[in-house]
């Protein structure tokens, strides 16, 4: 019941939003803030990724496999040189750009990728020194042992203690016939894990299957089926995530070590020609349930968890963007943040969001990709007394 209601706030807040943005174009009204959303940077292809550098360039990864430049407010003409060659076909391409967060020491920043392997691919890392506005000695320090041609993940987070963490999609092998023994299911490969690694890609001593055999030791948690977003909480450290599920079945989960979050044997979604059921439940003693979930699916994409100044009643808020949706869900948390207890839809009907972000200004922007290879649009949300 509590579930219900909630969608139906949500419905009220969407159609609210849809009516103010009819009469007035670019402004919304939403609980605790309202809103315009105003253009920053066009003139990209498919934006996958943002993040900015300390002197305040943001870096944007467009999936055919470039890294560019966002400065002072323009889109540099050129890509930055350097960039790993990538397996653009489908899903694949250029992931994630990840910083380090002593860039200003050390200037390496990380990127995600398909990676080229045989007739497939698979998800990599490397690491590579910006300079001058030039990717130097880059060098692979990751790449999953799990080849496919779809579900790569590819987020990236360093917390605060400097590790690394790399999600990797379950490659869409078939959930069909005994579904614990799926390969999301299997420790002895990546698909459908999130890895914890050093920042130079070596494994911790304490990753929880560090020394089982049968297990690979990157491995931090799995049984999910294609990341989309991954966060931590700048005030607990906790780890967040979310992920699609089929046809239905969109999840945010809170990570832990060592847990198996129960792709495809337990979860909301069903097969998508058939529409039959996949899982074999919906919760099951030893495989965690999401803390929240959608169905219809929203096609969640990058998640971001906001703790800036320009929208102080969103503060500990889960952002996340969403593909098929059009939309951004905020999800609100209780005093633990560790439970949802309200979702609203935001910035609805602009296009594909793709990620996204809290810039170092504390304004919201979003990364807007449509299905087409045409240019699309970097967005910052801004607040409207």
């Amino acid at each position: 019941m509590l579930r219900s209601i909630l969608n139906l706030t949500g419905a009220c807040l969407l159609l609210t939003a849809a009516t103010v943005t009819s009469a007035q174009s670019d402004m919304y009204y939403a609980s605790h803030h309202n809103y315009r959303v105003v253009p920053v940077v066009e003139g990209l292809v498919h934006p996958w990724s943002m993040a900015w550098l300390p002197n305040g360039d943001m870096l944007v990864t467009e999936k055919p496999g470039r890294l560019r430049i966002v400065r002072d407010g323009e889109l540099l003409p050129e890509a930055i040189p350097g960039t790993p060659e990538v397996y653009y076909e489908g899903q694949g391409g250029l992931f994630e750009v990840l910083p380090h967060p002593d860039f200003e020491d050390n200037q390496w920043v990380y990127l995600s990728f398909a990676k080229p392997v045989g007739d497939g691919s698979t998800t990599a890392i490397v690491r590579g020194q910006l300079v001058n506005d030039r990717l130097t000695n880059v060098v692979e320090i990751f790449a999953a042992n799990a080849e496919g041609r779809s579900h790569y993940g590819g987020k990236m987070v360093i917390d605060d203690d400097g590790y690394l963490f790399l999600t990797t999609g379950d490659r869409q092998a078939p959930s069909t016939g005994d579904l614990t023994a799926h390969q999301a299911q299997d420790t002895r490969n990546h698909a459908g894990a999130i890895v914890r690694l050093h920042d130079d890609g070596t494994v911790p001593d304490d990753n929880p299957f560090v020394g089982q055999s049968g297990a690979l030791p990157e491995i931090w948690s799995y049984g999910h089926r294609s990341p989309q977003g991954l966060a931590i909480h700048p005030e607990t450290g906790d780890l967040w995530e979310s992920e699609h599920g089929p046809q239905g079945g969109d999840e945010i989960n809170l990570i832990e070590p060592g847990n198996n979050y129960g792709w495809p044997v337990v979860g909301y979604g069903v097969n998508y020609v058939s529409s039959s059921p996949i899982h074999e439940r919906q919760t099951l003693t030893g495989m965690e349930s999401p803390i929240h979930f959608w169905v219809p699916s929203i096609a969640t994409s990058g998640l971001m968890i906001y703790d800036g100044d320009k929208f102080p009643g969103w503060h500990g808020s889960i952002f996340s963007g969403a593909l098929a949706g059009e939309q951004l869900a905020r999800l609100h948390l209780d005093d633990s943040y560790r439970e949802v207890i309200l979702e609203e839809t935001l910035a609805y009907g602009i296009g594909r969001i793709r990620d996204v972000r809290q810039g170092p200004d504390g304004y919201i922007y979003l990364a807007v990709s449509d299905r087409a290879a045409a240019p699309t649009q970097i967005l910052r949300m801004e607040p409207v007394e």
